[in-house]
């Protein structure tokens, strides 16, 4: 028997939901900032690694997806906030809301919620000194990074940095209660990273940041200021990579690993100094490198904490 045309609706309907459905958790996802969200979480868990003492590890898995949680919170209030500009910026229209996939509200509400719930999660299941670090993470990069600075000042990111830097902070507190002078080195490393990786970004999309008005340091002082400060900060980067030495916390093999990734990230940006090609071709590499050589660094403090617990 034929089917009508109420039948065929139906099917129609039923067909769709599953793929509207996968739809919308994809954009629930993207909210998050995955790609900033795991390295966020990678370095929050190595300080808590590397942290002195222990938890459970009920309690350190809780602690990560707390961090986790709080990075996506703060994610989707910035997408939220920055509808506008968000609309503007190539790299950006495509998220779910310039895109008109959905209502900023929602992302409103979402971070609202991850917010609050990542925070008080983390009071009551790990200690309080983790939860108000948390905390004070999320407010940072949203009001004072996002909604006061980012517009504002080509010192957004140097300033606004440190909400990158907390989350090893987080970590190290989520096991001693209390902040060492391990967690102070882990967060001087990237927040003295953040300048160089971000305008090494800024070099090769300044077309994008000049259109929505943002006054990034390629806009607002010019390519040639902009990689005299990296170089600047890439130095003060390399110094601060060998506290995690200085303070005890690590030993020779990081020492040595971490000279050797610095010379390299000395290089490259030496070479996006020196060179007048397009940035697509010098500082598009430098931003990736950088981010290979923020995990790398993080893995060789993991690798040598190993190796000093095996032969002690």
């Amino acid at each position: 028997m034929p089917k009508s045309l109420t039948d065929t609706k139906q099917t129609a309907e039923q067909d769709t939901a599953p793929t509207e459905h996968r739809f919308r958790l994809h954009d629930y996802a993207i909210l998050l900032k995955p790609r900033v969200m795991s390295l966020v979480v990678f370095t929050g868990a190595c300080g808590l690694i590397l942290a002195p003492g222990s938890i459970s590890i009920e309690t350190a898995i809780i602690a990560v997806i707390c961090i986790a949680a709080g990075a996506g919170a703060s994610g989707a209030i910035n997408m939220w906030y920055d509808e506008d500009i968000d609309r503007i910026m190539r790299r950006t229209q495509n998220r779910p809301i310039p895109a008109g996939r959905m209502n900023p509200k929602e992302a409103l509400y979402f971070g609202g919620f991850l917010s609050v719930g990542s925070v008080v999660t983390m009071y009551y299941a790990v200690n309080a000194a983790a939860a108000a670090l948390l905390a004070l993470t999320i407010l940072y990069y949203v009001f004072i990074y996002t909604m006061w600075l980012k517009r504002r000042t080509p010192q957004n990111i140097v300033i606004g940095g440190a909400s990158g830097a907390f989350p090893p902070m987080i970590g190290w507190a989520a096991v001693t209660g209390d902040i060492g002078l391990g967690a102070i080195a882990m967060f001087a490393i990237i927040f003295l990273w953040t300048p160089p990786h971000s305008w090494a970004l800024a070099l090769f999309r300044r077309g994008d940041y000049a259109a929505a008005d943002v006054p990034m340091m390629p806009v607002v002082a010019g390519e040639k200021e902009t990689k005299r400060q990296m170089l600047i900060y890439t130095v003060g980067l390399i110094a601060a990579t060998l506290a995690p030495v200085a303070v005890g916390m690590s030993g020779a093999l990081y020492g040595i690993i971490a000279a050797g990734l610095g010379i390299e990230f000395w290089r490259r940006c030496w070479r996006v100094w020196k060179s007048d090609e397009e940035q697509e071709k010098t500082a598009k590499p430098l931003f990736l490198f950088s981010i290979l050589y923020l995990f790398l660094i993080f893995v060789a403090l993991l690798v040598d904490r190993l190796v000093m617990v095996v032969l002690a």
